[in-house]
Formats: C-alpha cells, structure tokens, sequence
C-alpha cells in the first residue's frame, strides 16, 4: 500500500489471471496510501479489462502525483478496436514527466491540454482522433526534450500531416511503416540533438524538415524518390547512420561536422561509387564502418570504379575503419584496399567476415595482409 512503483499485467495472460487482476486492481488500487506514485505500469492483454477499468485505475494514480505513466495495450477490446481508455484529468496532470502509450489505444486530446512537467513522450501503434490531434498534445509540452512516434502498421485510418513542432525537443524518433495512409509530416525540431527516423512508406507523401544546427547523431532509414529536405537538414550533424536508396549527393551538401559515419550497403550504398561521393562531402570523417543494419538483407559491393581524386577525409583524418559481414568478394577486396593504400591516418582496420562467403578465411586475410598501406602503424584486425 506505500509502494511508490506499481506494476500489473504482463502479454499473453490467461483469462484466469487477468480476472483475478481486475478485481485486485478495483478493490485495492483505491486503498493505496503513499503520497505519491513515482511510476504506474499497465500490461492489458485480454477483453475483461474494459475501458472504465482502466480509465478509474489511471484516475487513481494520477490523483497520487503521478510522474510516470506506461500502458500497453494487446487486443484487449475487440470489437471496438482502439477504444478511448485515458481519462481526460491525464492531460492536466502537473507532476507527470513520463508518458508511454503503446498498442491500441485511441489518443484523443482534448482542447484544455496542459502538461507543463512532461520530459518524455512515447506513442507506439495508437489510433489518432484526428491529424490535430499529436499537434495539439505537443505544443501544450513547453519542456518536452524525448519523443518517440511509431505509427500503426495497417491501418486503415489515415494520419493525414503529421506535424512535430516542439522548441525545447532534445531526441525525436519516428518510424512510419510500409503501410501506413500519411498525407506528409513536418519537422521543426531547432534544438535537436538526435534524430531518427525510419521511413519505409512506399506511398507518395510530402515532407519539410527544418534545419538542425545542434544535431550530434542521426539514424537515418529512408527510401523515397527526393530526400533533400531531410538531408539538407542535418549537414551539421556529427555521427550518422544511413541507409537509403535516395541519391542524397544531388543537392550538393556537405557534412563538415561528420566524424563518424555507418553506412548499411544493401541499397544505394551497395554501389563503391555513391560511398566515395558522400565521404568527399564529409572532410573530417574519421570512423567509417561499412555494415548491414538489423534486418536488412546482405548483399554485396558492387560498381566499384577506382577514383581520380581520393577524397580529403581519407587522407588527412580516417582514424578507423570496419566492415561486417565482409564476403571477400572482387569488389570489396578492392575498396579494403583502397582504404588501406590511401589512408594516411589509419589506426585500425577491423574486418568481420560473412559466414555465408564463399572465400575462406585465411585467403581474405592473406589478399589484405599483403596489401600496401599508407599508414605505417595501422593494425588490420580479421574477424
């Protein structure tokens, strides 16, 4: 009854449970004595908890001072589907820091939103009442610095523009999935210091970004025709992973914050030649790791032409170097090797070969061993 951190439910709970669960919370939960409740969790994976359950049980801890609220919701109603389980007291509360919302839930904010103690905000999966909906929740967060949307797979009800303006946001990731119906989203973030966002949206949608002068680190997934905008507005960002299928070198940018740099190869990236146009617009890189990001499909390097001019990055400021999942193949053998020639710089070089290569190991380690180097003490590590 004092516990300031209270935890209920898990996924895939039997009937039985989640019953004796129900009762537990209606006859108890009203009973609890501490001042306040530092964290309130709800795992909901079954019909017998209905939305005024849960909407009593959220009304009972925020009456205690709440600072952090976390619900995730499995198929609990069906139907309706994505019912209205959050008390409209929530979005007043004074003391929440924290709000985690996943599953299907419908986010609904009413006109009088004022969460002015709100740090971190993550929204997973829900359904939204309308496109103003986010919005409006956002712009009533004034110290808002963590953000996390991932939009719902499948769903038939579209976002329509999405809209993420928030002055003091520090970290923003967004995720938007192959089927989702989305209009557009807009990005005005000018404190930003990480961003990531995963597009995988195959449908035509449009999209601003505003500059991000503070950015420190990016992740970037993004496979749409023209990705100007999102990658004009991160040139000052200083660690970047990426992978596209977008020629992000047609606007012209340059990246003269970039440090370190994680390239996934199972796009664009694939062709050597893309790879050489972004380090040539990134003169003080000095980390480059060539992999393949969780869950993407290996594949090997491919169109590699050597270059007239090697880029500035490699010669004066290329301290490291990797590569996973490293076939061994022609074309890979030969870009380890121009690194390896033209690094002046070099500490390490790290190769992580593929189990699925059809070169052995010892060969692969023997073509590199042999390789000339540009740096003198650079230490080529096999994996």
């Amino acid at each position: 009854m004092w516990l300031p951190k209270l935890d209920y439910g898990r996924k895939d709970c039997p009937v039985s449970e989640c019953e004796m669960l129900r009762c537990f919370l209606d006859r108890k939960l009203p009973l609890h004595r501490s001042p306040i409740i530092e964290s309130f969790r709800l795992e909901l994976s079954n019909s017998i908890f209905k939305p005024e359950n849960i909407k009593t049980w959220v009304e009972t801890a925020l009456s205690r001072c709440l600072r952090e609220l976390d619900i995730s919701s499995h198929d609990v109603i069906d139907p309706p589907k994505f019912p209205n389980i959050l008390p409209s007291n929530l979005f007043t509360c004074k003391s929440l820091a924290i709000l985690k919302l996943a599953g299907e839930i419908l986010l609904d904010v009413p006109p009088g939103v004022s969460l002015p103690s709100l740090k971190t905000l993550k929204l997973q999966r829900l359904r939204y009442f309308n496109e103003e909906t986010l919005q409006r929740l956002l712009s009533n967060c004034p110290v808002l610095e963590d953000l996390v949307v991932d939009l719902h797979e499948f769903d038939e009800e579209s976002v329509g523009k999405m809209t993420v303006a928030v002055p003091s946001l520090q970290s923003l990731s967004l995720y938007i999935p192959y089927w989702q119906n989305l209009d557009g989203f807009v990005i005005e973030t000018p404190a930003l210091k990480y961003f990531k966002l995963m597009d995988h949206n195959m449908s035509d949608h449009y999209f601003l970004i505003e500059k991000m002068p503070n950015l420190i680190e990016a992740y970037l997934e993004v496979f749409l025709p023209d990705s100007n905008s999102i990658f004009g507005s991160i040139t000052s960002v200083k660690r970047l992973s990426i992978c596209s299928d977008t020629n992000m070198l047609n606007g012209g940018f340059v990246f003269n914050q970039l440090e370190h740099l994680k390239v996934c190869i199972c796009t664009l990236f694939a062709s050597a030649d893309q790879l050489i146009e972004l380090l040539k617009a990134s003169s003080k890189l000095k980390r480059l790791d060539i992999s393949f990001f969780y869950q993407h499909t290996p594949s090997g390097m491919v169109c590699w032409n050597e270059p007239t001019t090697v880029p500035e990055c490699i010669l004066s400021s290329l301290q490291s170097f990797s590569w996973s999942k490293y076939r061994g193949e022609p074309e890979e053998r030969d870009v380890v090797v121009y690194f390896l020639k033209h690094a002046r710089h070099l500490e390490t070089a790290t190769i992580k070969s593929s189990e699925s290569s059809g070169v052995s190991k010892s060969e692969m380690l023997k073509e590199l061993e042999l390789s000339p180097r540009a740096s003198a003490t650079c230490q080529l590590m096999f994996d």
